[in-house]
Formats: C-alpha cells, structure tokens, sequence
C-alpha cells in the first residue's frame, strides 16, 4: 500500500475565491486587537450517528478569514500572531494531505486507514506547500498548535464554541473577564462583515439567481408533489436537488409549508400532503460554494388561482412589504423598514374589524396587539450565514443605521393560526410570508430578487407559464 503511487499536485495557479480581499479583511481585524493573539478555528465535525458525521462547512469568520470553505477543513485554526507594535502574521494550522509512504509510523497508514481524515475515504487535502498557494497563508502542521499554546502566553482571544479541544486547550471559557475578552472578538468578526464588498454582492447575486431557478423547478413540480402522500416533501427534495446541482447546497432547512402549516414560522417537517385549495410557502435559499446564500419566500396558490380571501390577506402583505421596503436607504435606521410594514399590517388588520383598537393604538408600543398575528421581525441582515452577523453589538446592528453595501431581506408576514377565535373563519389558516434580498445602495436599495414575481396577479400568470 506504501508504494507505487505517482504524484498528483494540485494545479499551481490555483486561488481561493476571492483571493484578492482576504488580506484586507485579517489587516482590519488586526487592527482591533493590536498586540493581542486571534485565534478563530473552523471548528469540527459532529457526529450525526454512531460513525456517521454530518457534512462539515467551517465557521464562517474563519472562511471569510482565509477563503477555505471546502469540507476538509475540520479542526483547521486560522491564528493572528502579534508582529511588530500593531500588526499581525496570518499562521494557518491544518492537517495537511495524508502521506503515502510507509516512513511514518503514525500517519504512514492515515490515507486507507483513517475512516474521517484519510484521503481513500473523504477525499484529498491540500499539502501545507499547496495550501500556501491557495491562500498566500504561512501554513503550520496540526500538530505543531499544541506547542504554539503551551508555556507563557501573550493576551489572547479566541473566537470560543466552536471547537472543544480549542476550547480545552486554551482553558476556555475560564473567568468573566475572559468571557468578554473572546466575546468581543466575536462581534468585532460580525461587524466587520456587515458592509459588503462588490465580489461580495456578486456572489449574493448568484444565489439569488440560482434560487430564483429553484423556485421554477418547484412549481413545474407541482402536479407531481400535489399527488404525494408528502407533496411538501416532494418540494423540498425539488428546490435542493437545484441547490447541490449548483452550490453547496441550501444555506438553511427548506421551509415548504402548506395549508395552516405555514402559520408556524420555522416548519421544516415538510411532511404534508398538498391540498389544491390551499396555499404554499415556500422559504428556500440556494447557498453558493463560497458560502454565500440568498433567502427568499414566495406563498403560491396551489391550485394556480388565489381566492378571494388569500387575495385579501396576501395583498395585505405585499402592501406591507412595498413599506418595508420603500423604507430602506442609507442613514435610515435598521428598524424603520420594520416599524413601516408593521403600520400597514396594523392600518390593515384594524380595517378588518379583526383589531378591537384602532390602528394608531395598536401600533403604539404599550399595546401591539397586531403582534399576535405578525409574530417576528421583518427582516435581518444577509450574507454568509442567513441570519448575518449575529453577534455585532445592537448600537451597530439593530439600533445602527444603514450603509452602502449592506445586504438585508425585507419579510413581513402574516401568520392567521386555525385556531385563532379572533378571525372570520375564512381566514383562518392562512399564512402568508413575502421575502426578498435587497443591497442598500447610494441613492435608496436594489431588489436582487426582482426575478421572481410579487403582485397576486402576476404570480398566477408566472405559475400559469411554467405550468404551460
């Protein structure tokens, strides 16, 4: 087994997408912590069953960090050492490609032997040579981290929960005041993120478009998921076989919610069967293979056609929406867009006769009634993760304002639970989401998604289309 194998390099001209930011992206996270070692691992593989893993994807500061989004990378470490008075040296700690010959008694083997990590199993890795290449990193072997984190240690951050022997290692968390400290190496990654670039957008763009594809291939799927016993499952398996066939996959669970279903915000059971008369909502975002994902929500008539009572409460959102989003422009705060669509839901709902106050009283804040039946936020920041940049402090996110290159979703919904004795009947039921990607530009915001259709009517006559 240790003998008689030719060489295969990579090919030496070979870049991680984009290759040309990285640098710029760790110079501003060292400039936060001058002095201070950064540590922000890729994290590691979980087991899904028994010697089974789920697929790993690496922690997204460190794929933003180092352009590696590939599934080799477990248990990576992407580490900022100080150099000099304020800058860092980029030191990038991996398991390099498992070796073939028999010199090594330890690793002489790990290429047919390693069930996780040999290369017969999962697939080649890059070489440190190579991985040098490809990231214009100093690279380090695996094993050398060790040595790195014993003896006397410079202050130091580590971007903690991501990887436990990380953590064990470098006796995370440890005090308060460590907490803090790694704490708010966590936010600053978030907010660096916050504003993207131009290759950045680029990318959403792509997922956009491919999720728009999906979202056909869905509804020329119709007929047949309507047949299944799990029509919603049929749905599910049709947006991402369209996700794997061009990115890395979805970048969250597919929500294909149909009936009453959809009043439940986050349904990924998808185990329905598919009633003609009722509506779909369908919550997908195609992620690209740099890790980059759209999400999108679109409610379709399964039968083709509104009712008069669907036309009713989805005008009523995309109304809310066209606020929301007529909202969006720089130096607007985060939540104005929010504040505007939940105006028109509660001008709407108090029209209706459903609110028992009138509409300026229940937009105030000591009431909120229409708050039963809009339920969340409508929107969040979108990026690498689709919930972006969770951790940056609330005065540079939910409270901050909004900049040029910001990449956000614009989502209200209505969520009419079956249940709900404060309905007419005909409403109960329905749940009704509209949700597109938006990049705040100089002068107000750009749609990306505007592929897809929003007004009732223009959705029957685009499933009438793809339907034929």
């Amino acid at each position: 087994m240790a003998t008689a194998w030719a060489p295969t390099p990579l090919v030496d001209d070979r870049r991680v997408p984009g290759y040309a930011a990285m640098p710029g992206r760790r110079a501003r996270l060292s400039a936060a912590f001058p002095g201070e070692r950064l540590i922000v691992p890729a994290g590691e593989l979980k087991v899904r069953s028994n010697d089974d893993d789920y697929r790993f994807r690496p922690h997204t500061a460190y794929a933003w960090l180092t352009g590696l989004t590939g599934e080799d990378q477990p248990g990576h470490v992407l580490v900022l050492e100080p150099s000099g008075p304020e800058g860092h040296e980029p030191v990038l700690y991996l398991r390099p490609r498992s070796p073939r010959g028999g010199a090594d008694p330890v690793r002489g083997g790990e290429f047919y032997r390693d069930r996780r990590y040999g290369e017969f199993w999962v697939g080649r890795r890059p070489d440190l040579a190579e991985a040098t290449r490809l990231t214009g990193l100093r690279t380090e072997h695996l094993d050398d981290l060790d040595k790195l984190l014993t003896g006397p240690q410079p202050a130091t951050r580590v971007l903690a929960g991501v990887d436990t022997a990380l953590d064990a290692a470098t006796e995370r968390p440890g005090s308060p005041e460590r907490r803090e400290s790694d704490a708010a190496l966590a936010s600053v990654l978030s907010e660096l993120r916050l504003i993207k670039d131009a290759w950045e957008v680029e990318q959403l763009q792509l997922s956009v478009d491919h999720t728009v594809l999906g979202f056909q291939d869905v509804v020329r799927a119709l007929p047949a998921a309507l047949r299944h016993p799990r029509g919603e499952r049929w749905i599910e398996g049709v947006f991402n076989l369209r996700a794997r066939a061009e990115g890395n996959g979805t970048g969250y669970d597919t929500i294909a919610a149909s009936g009453a279903h959809a009043c439940v915000l986050h349904w990924i059971r998808n185990d329905g069967a598919l009633d003609p008369n009722a509506l779909l909502l369908l919550d997908a975002g195609v992620e690209t293979d740099t890790l980059y994902t759209a999400d999108i929500t679109r409610t379709l008539p399964l039968g083709g056609t509104f009712t008069s009572a669907q036309r009713q409460a989805y005008d009523l959102v995309l109304a809310a929406q066209d606020a929301g989003i007529a909202a969006l422009r720089p130096g607007a705060r985060f939540r104005d867009f929010h504040l505007a669509a939940m105006r028109v839901f509660a001008e709407g709902l108090a029209d209706w006769g459903v609110l028992p106050v009138s509409a300026e009283q229940a937009i105030a804040e000591e009431s909120g009634l229409y708050r039963r039946y809009t339920l969340c936020s409508s929107g969040h920041m979108l990026g690498m993760d689709v919930h972006d940049c969770a951790k940056a402090r609330t005065e540079t996110y939910l409270d901050g304002v909004l900049e040029e290159g910001h990449v956000l979703t614009v989502e209200p919904g209505l969520y009419l639970q079956p249940d709900d004795e404060t309905l007419p009947l005909e409403l109960r039921g329905l749940g009704i989401r509209l949700e597109d990607d938006l990049v705040i530009t100089a002068d107000g915001a750009r749609l990306m998604s505007d592929a897809l259709p929003r007004t009732a009517a223009a959705v029957e006559s685009w499933m009438a289309e793809l339907l034929g």
